[in-house]
């Protein structure tokens, strides 16, 4: 497989990621971790394990121009995104969150035309509106469940500035993925994480009953950490080589798919038709998108 066959997979793994998340992350929070004690838990983890891994591989100096825009990756990326989306999710829902982060393909299409003048064609713009709606439908069609759910509203609202916050992450991020590699860029953006997010994210973090945790609790955080967390951003920083931060950004829409298929198998939501026809406008949406970008490559744009 050529390489952008491979960052299309990492991409779409990387949503399948995301879209487990939604479920597991909500179910530790409150009872056994609050939501910025997890953002703390998330970036403390992921920066041991980077700096671990960067141990093995090849040392890269960061070049004197280039630390603002890494400092302002990580307060996109680690600080603004991660502490809206928890503290969303713990006051919404899984479903609700899921799709409300399919907004991002939107405003990135709107950042990238206005930050660096990216052309939008009509058929990777009609495949983003047909994956909303899509998406949409999800939302509409769909009864969610309000359990433990304190502020759906507000929840939403934080949800959606987290979808802002990434879309401005995958536009920055990108010229650094071009001189530095994953790992490099990673150990720096979540040390930085570190620092930035500690005076908010401690209190809760150590509130936390650490010993008396139960293995349920323990492997969904070691998912969250892992997965969500290490894998994600990896998979995300691979993709951008050969895909533009557009296209990396409508692989959002899989996320509610995903998220739903993971309810339905774990019992906590049933198929119907809705949801199927939901599920192919997504599908068709990636698939719009995706293959414009590979037939202007083929022109040689």
């Amino acid at each position: 497989m050529n390489k952008r066959i491979w960052a299309i997979l990492a991409a779409t793994g990387a949503s399948f990621i995301y879209g487990v998340n939604h479920t597991l992350a909500k179910g530790l929070m409150p009872d056994h971790i609050e939501a910025f004690g997890f953002v703390m838990l998330r970036v403390l983890g992921a920066t041991v394990i980077f700096w671990f891994i960067s141990c093995f591989v090849k040392s890269e100096p960061i070049q004197r121009r280039d630390w603002s825009r890494i400092i302002l990756c990580a307060v996109l990326g680690m600080f603004i995104n991660m502490l809206l989306f928890f503290k969303g999710l713990s006051l919404s829902t899984p479903i609700n969150s899921s799709v409300i982060v399919t907004i991002s393909p939107i405003l990135v299409f709107i950042l990238s035309a206005v930050l660096i003048r990216e052309k939008i064609t009509w058929l990777k713009a009609s495949g983003a509106v047909l994956g909303l709606v899509g998406a949409l439908m999800l939302v509409i069609f769909t009864t969610a469940s309000t359990t433990n759910a304190p502020n759906i509203p507000l929840g939403n609202a934080m949800i959606i500035v987290n979808a802002l916050s990434y879309g401005l992450y995958l536009i920055v991020v990108r010229p650094l993925t071009t001189r530095y590699s994953s790992i490099t860029l990673m150990k720096w953006f979540f040390l930085i994480a570190v620092i930035i997010n500690f005076p908010i994210g401690i209190r809760e973090f150590t509130q936390v009953e650490w010993v008396s945790l139960p293995f349920s609790a323990i492997w969904r955080m070691g998912f969250v950490v892992l997965g969500t967390t290490v894998l994600t951003y990896l998979l995300n920083i691979y993709a951008l080589k050969e895909l533009s931060a557009s296209t990396i950004g409508v692989f959002v829409y899989l996320q509610p798919l995903i998220a739903i298929a993971f309810a339905i198998i774990t019992g906590a939501d049933q198929l119907n038709l809705i949801k199927v026809i939901a599920g192919i406008l997504v599908f068709i949406g990636v698939y719009m998108v995706s293959r414009n970008r590979a037939r202007k490559r083929e022109k040689g744009l």
